[in-house]
Formats: structure tokens, sequence, C-alpha cells
């Protein structure tokens, strides 16, 4: 399919190019002494995506580990309420450890095996990632520090108590906002000092070349799967996608299942208060281009040109910029970003929880939300929505700021 001059027959071939370029979008924008430590890490991947041994070991940790495929869920009681179309929801919620991180953290921690590193450090923002880099560290016998903002840490204690359990050492950020833009900048930091003994598992399709590329290609299992699922079940391909964007390593898991075929895909933003500088986190729907670790792509900046302060009831979405991947898409017009703010997505995580028996985490609650609205807009067809965590993280959050509705 050719879209905007863009082929997408050969479009994963083509892009990120080899300076890690999604049209203008992407790059590597580090200081020179981490530039061996991207280069020894991009030629690592590069051998080891090709592997026969590698690719056998990953798939046979989906299979007996994660538990993968994960399966696709029709929410009959749910569009039954909202006319004729029909919600569909690929449920990452099963994957182990709660979420869709665990794919990408398999395989970066797998890779980090490969170069002879006996440490990985990430940040964390809902705690999802933290908590599948420590499973992943855990189950390769590494060592795990996650840096986390401290807001985050009260807003997340469950997966806070997961991340000790499974043995990472979680480091408190409380700098600045102390949310996700913070834990990024300490976990740069610490792996400036400490890139030959450890690796950075970047936790979203963000950060310098190859880690965008890196991470879409082990979340890309998401999309094959799905793909071949609705087939499988409804004969046919859905009329639309959906998923929430907040770095957007979920969303560019399914989407990168679909982008070859007629189906209109959207990205969900995280509209927070509303549209006022500082209440929201929608970087692509209100941002412009900017450089920011590492990477180049469409961000919320402030008066003089740095990264805005952000907000999102949904931590793993608070992020002041999106995976230059993102950005690309929506310059093309494939994909359509669009926002979801706070309340919708209160309502919508209930309404999942009381008519389907599924709680979503509130991040895959904003992408549930869009697709109640889209249901209601299209009026017949198929929406497929990737649930890309559970909720139980979020729950006494909830409860205490919102009740029981």
């Amino acid at each position: 399919m050719n879209y905007n001059g863009i082929n997408f027959d050969t479009y994963f071939k083509n892009y990120p190019d080899k300076n890690g370029y999604y049209g203008k979008y992407g790059g590597a924008y580090i200081p020179y002494n981490l530039k061996a430590a991207m280069d020894e890490i991009t030629d690592a991947y590069y051998t080891i995506c090709k592997s026969s041994k590698f690719i056998s070991e990953l798939r046979k940790i989906r299979r007996e580990f994660q538990g993968r495929p994960t399966p696709i869920s029709y929410l009959e009681r749910l569009s039954g309420t909202l006319g004729n179309a029909q919600l569909y929801v690929k449920r990452e919620d099963l994957n182990h450890s709660g979420a869709h991180k665990l794919n990408h953290c398999m395989g970066e921690v797998l890779l980090a095996k490969y170069m002879g590193k006996h440490k990985v450090i990430a940040e964390t923002g809902a705690g999802q990632h933290g908590v599948a880099l420590a499973t992943a560290a855990a189950y390769f016998g590494l060592k795990c520090d996650i840096y986390m903002g401290s807001v985050d840490i009260k807003k997340q204690a469950p997966n806070v108590a997961r991340m000790k359990i499974l043995g990472a050492n979680v480091i408190e950020v409380t700098e600045g906002l102390q949310t996700l833009k913070e834990a990024v900048d300490a976990a740069f930091e610490a792996y400036a000092n400490e890139y030959k003994d450890c690796i950075y598992c970047i936790g979203s399709v963000v950060g310098p070349h190859p880690f965008p590329m890196m991470v879409r290609d082990f979340q890309a299992v998401v999309g094959v799967e799905a793909r071949e699922q609705f087939l499988s079940m409804t004969g046919e391909l859905p009329d639309a996608v959906v998923a929430c964007v907040g770095g957007g390593s979920n969303s560019m898991g399914i989407f990168s299942g679909f982008l070859n075929d007629p189906v209109d895909i959207y990205g969900v933003e995280p509209l927070g208060r509303g549209p006022k500088l500082g209440d929201h986190a929608a970087s692509i729907t209100y941002g412009s281009e900017g450089v920011m670790h590492g990477f180049n792509s469409i961000m919320l900046k402030d008066e003089d040109g740095e990264p805005a302060p952000v907000y999102s009831v949904a931590s793993g979405l608070d992020y002041p910029s999106s995976g230059p991947e993102h950005a690309f898409l929506h310059d093309l017009g494939r994909v359509k970003y669009d926002v979801i703010d706070d309340n919708d997505s209160i309502d919508a995580f209930f309404a999942l929880s009381r008519l389907e028996g599924i709680i979503p985490a509130i991040e895959s609650a904003h992408a549930v939300a869009y697709g109640m609205k889209l249901a209601k807009e299209i009026g017949r067809g198929s929406i497929l929505i990737n649930l890309s965590g559970r909720g139980d993280k979020d729950m006494d959050y909830i409860i205490e700021h919102y009740g029981i509705r």
C-alpha cells in the first residue's frame, strides 16, 4: 500500500534509515562519550536480530514464560451500549507481569546478556516497565536499577513493591516534577557513568537510535498476533485500530501489524485536565518539533523552548514528547492522533470493569474511552483496541481520588 508517497510494503526495511531517522525525526543526539556505547548496542542488535539462536530463544520465552500469544476478547456487553459498532480488545493485560512492557524487556535483557553486561538500568512512570525489566533481570540473573519519580512512587505503590520483591533497586527521583521525564533524566545520567558494565533499557519507542527501532521491533509481536487473530475470529480486518500514546511502545506494537492494510489507525493522547499547557501531555496534538532525551520528535515546550511541565492521571502517559516514528506517521497522515481527558478515561475504566469483568490500566482506559467514542461516531463496523495493561496498580489511587462509581 502506498500512502502519501510511502510504500508500506517495504516500510520496515526503509525506516528508520541507517542513522536512525524516520523522515526528519529520530537520530541520536547524545554526548560524545556515549557514542561508542550506542554504536555497540546498535551493532549487537543488528547482529542478533538476524540470529536464529536469538530469535528461537525469544520465541521460547514468549511462549513458555510470557504466555503469548495473548488473546483478543470481544466486548459484547460494552458494544451493546454504544450502538451497532463492535469493540474488541487485544489482551496485553494477560501478558506476564500485566502489560505489554515485557515484550521488549525480555528482548533488551537478552541483548544485554549477549553483550556480556551484568546490569540493566531503566526509568519507569506507571511502574509497568520497571516491573517488566525487574522480571526480565531476575529471569536472566542480572542486576537491575529502576529510576522512578517521587510522585509516581506514591501513585504506583503496588508496582514499587513488585519491583523490590523481584530484586530491583528502586531509586527515587526528587528533582523537578518528580515524574517520568525526571526519571528518564536520572537514568540517562546514571547510564553515562556506568555504560561499560550495563545497558540502559529504555521503556518506550523513544531515546537515541537504536532504541525507537529496537523497542518497536520487539513490540511488533502484538500487531502480528492481533492481525492473525482478528482475521481468524471474524474473517476480515478491523475497520479501526486504537491504542494510547505516551512515549508510544504499545501503540507502535499494534500499529505495526496494520500499517500496510486499509485500516484506520488512531493514537490516543492524554488531554488530562484540559488543553492549557501543563494540564495535559498531548505532545503530538499540541507540540512542535524539538530534541530531548537524545532524539528529535514533536514535544511540548515551555516559553524558553525547553520540555514543558506535563500532567496526566495516567503515570505512564505523562511524558512531554512521543516516539519519533509516531511524529513521522502523524506527518504522513497514516495515523490520526486525538485526545481523551481524565474524566472520560475514568468513566471507561469503570465501564470496562463493570460490563466486561476486565479492570484496565488507566493508560489503557484512554484507548478504551476513545474506542467507545469512535463506536458512537462511526455507527457500525469493528474497532480493535490495544488493552496495554491491567489496572491492579491503579485501584488504590482511583478509589482514593474518584471513589467507586
